[in-house]
């Protein structure tokens, strides 16, 4: 599943202005974190990002991968999702909507949107009188190669 909303030039421009507007440098490692996240679309741990950031930047460290990944996430250009207790795992945030589906065995990732469960979260909120802003769903499963094995 792969809807992006926007191209990584389009990103990249708006991690430029953001820096700017903050008074801080840009780094040609922040704009290679998001790339890496962009080309991969897929959800990639830190130390996949790292792995993939030394192969052209030998002078990479997985520290300054992780404090990219966090000043990127904390400006909402990238969103990590937390699968299970080996940490993040991350995504470019300029998608269209989409849930997932993680395995806790083998740490898959899957991304779905099902309309009827879209319909039936607005009935909930709408049933306690909310109105629906925003939701996150997560299915935590053991997948069908795992139940396999």
């Amino acid at each position: 599943m792969e809807n992006r909303l926007e191209t990584l030039e389009s990103i990249l421009g708006r991690l430029r202005k953001n820096l700017k507007e903050k008074g801080l440098k840009n780094s040609k490692q922040r704009e290679e974190v998001l790339a890496v996240l962009y080309k991969s679309g897929t959800h990639l741990s830190p130390e996949e990002v790292a792995t993939q950031i030394k192969m052209t930047d030998k002078n990479a460290s997985l520290s300054s991968v992780y404090r990219i990944l966090s000043f990127l996430e904390q400006e909402q250009f990238i969103c990590g999702l937390k699968t299970d207790r080996s940490g993040k795992r991350y995504e470019i945030a300029s998608k269209s909507h989409h849930d997932h589906i993680i395995c806790l065995e083998c740490g898959e990732i899957i991304e779905f949107v099902d309309d009827e469960i879209e319909r039936l979260q607005d009935e909930v909120a709408k049933k306690y009188g909310a109105k629906l802003i925003s939701h996150d769903m997560k299915l935590f499963v053991k997948c069908k190669n795992c139940i396999r094995k």
